[in-house]
């Protein structure tokens, strides 16, 4: 743990430190594979941050911040969501974004904002948390599986011509 660094619930005041940090993760995963992933464009920040803020009320929605003397070092952003016939599981946390500005990374906060999501899902009583990472996102896999986490699914992308 890190002991300048807490987790709290995202507020308002927040949107514009998420919009960054979800371009960023937009930027890293387009760089992972331009083919799979959407391409970041000038508009990323802020409209990843209305997205965000748009989640925040959301009942079922989780998004929290890591801060560091009041500035907003990263987020984890999940989900409750109901039994999906399509992914074949029952209701499920899932975890859909975590990251961690590249300034503030291996000290523990991506662990501090793992552990906050799932104490909250625990608390809300999920049975089964899932998430997705890129495939050559070797270190965030290190931590998911250091949590607990196992693989379960392989995503496979292929691109049709003329689509």
């Amino acid at each position: 743990m890190t002991p300048d660094t807490y987790i709290r619930p995202a507020e308002l005041r927040d949107v514009a430190a998420l919009g960054r940090l979800g371009a960023l993760l937009m930027r890293v995963h387009y760089d992972f594979d331009s083919r799979r992933f959407l391409a970041p464009g000038p508009h990323s920040e802020t409209g990843y941050g209305a997205f965000l803020r748009s989640q925040m009320r959301e009942p079922d929605t989780i998004v929290l911040v890591a801060a560091r003397s009041d500035a907003v070092v990263g987020y984890a952003y999940a989900v409750l969501e109901p039994l999906s016939w399509q992914d074949l599981r029952d209701e499920a946390g899932v975890i859909h974004d975590l990251i961690v500005d590249p300034a503030h990374r291996h000290a523990g906060i991506g662990a501090q904002l793992l552990t906050a999501v799932l104490d909250a899902f625990a608390a809300r009583d999920v049975r089964q948390v899932v998430l997705s990472t890129a495939a050559p996102n070797t270190g965030a896999q290190r931590l998911f599986e250091r949590f607990g986490f196992r693989r379960t699914m392989i995503e496979m992308t292929r691109e049709l011509e003329g689509g």
